[in-house]
């Protein structure tokens, strides 16, 4: 048995899949409303093994998107699953949100809602924080959204509903056939967010997006 925990968007999910000859078929998936995951992700968990008739004992290796997203959903279920993996003694595989909205849209790229006039954008190439008319000088191929502020500014954009966890557990599928794990004492959460003076740098002084969240 396999979990997936993504808690990084409005609306976080948990996920189990059974994980057979390198074949993986989903079982469940629950969702956590935002603003509960620190009260709700382990009970939500717990009722999805029990639906299942499977225990803690039964989980082979856990999945987490590991953002970026919501910096305090973020560290909810990257430390969430880190935890699970380190007391069930079991791997661990961490996958960022804009890979796993990407490669559930079909597209060559993704983009995610940042704040302050800018997007998280993900490519083949690598993550980081733009805004939209730096993405769009950088863009080759198609864009994949799932928030309407996100699909706003980009039209062109392949807009889908937002990953979950069963999406995250798909897109690890060749990881997981390879064996390819992450070291669990050292996988941190994928903020992407550049620190305020980096980005007042670039900024004209006294420009709207100066204010910080």
């Amino acid at each position: 048995m396999l979990l997936g925990i993504d808690t990084c968007g409005g609306l976080g999910t948990v996920a189990l899949a059974r994980w057979n000859d390198g074949t993986l078929s989903l079982v469940g998936q629950k969702e956590l409303a935002g603003k509960t995951y620190s009260a709700e992700l382990v009970p939500k968990m717990r009722e999805l093994l029990v639906e299942q008739e499977v225990g803690l004992q039964d989980l082979e290796a856990v999945v987490v998107v590991y953002g970026p997203g919501s910096f305090t959903g973020v560290r909810i279920g990257v430390s969430s699953a880190k935890a699970l993996a380190e007391a069930l003694n079991i791997p661990l595989l961490a996958g960022s949100r804009l890979a796993v909205l990407a490669h559930r849209a079909g597209t060559d790229a993704a983009v995610l809602d940042a704040g302050r006039g800018e997007f998280y954008f993900g490519e083949r190439s690598g993550e980081t924080l733009l805004l939209p008319e730096e993405i769009r000088g950088r863009l080759c191929g198609s864009l994949a959204a799932c928030e309407e502020s996100a699909a706003k500014v980009f039209p062109e954009a392949v807009v889908i509903d937002p990953p979950s966890a069963a999406d995250a557990l798909i897109f690890a599928v060749p990881r997981l056939r390879r064996r390819d794990f992450d070291d669990v004492a050292t996988v941190d959460g994928n903020y992407l967010r550049r620190s305020d003076a980096e980005i007042f740098a670039k900024r004209p002084r006294g420009s709207a997006t100066e204010k910080t969240e």
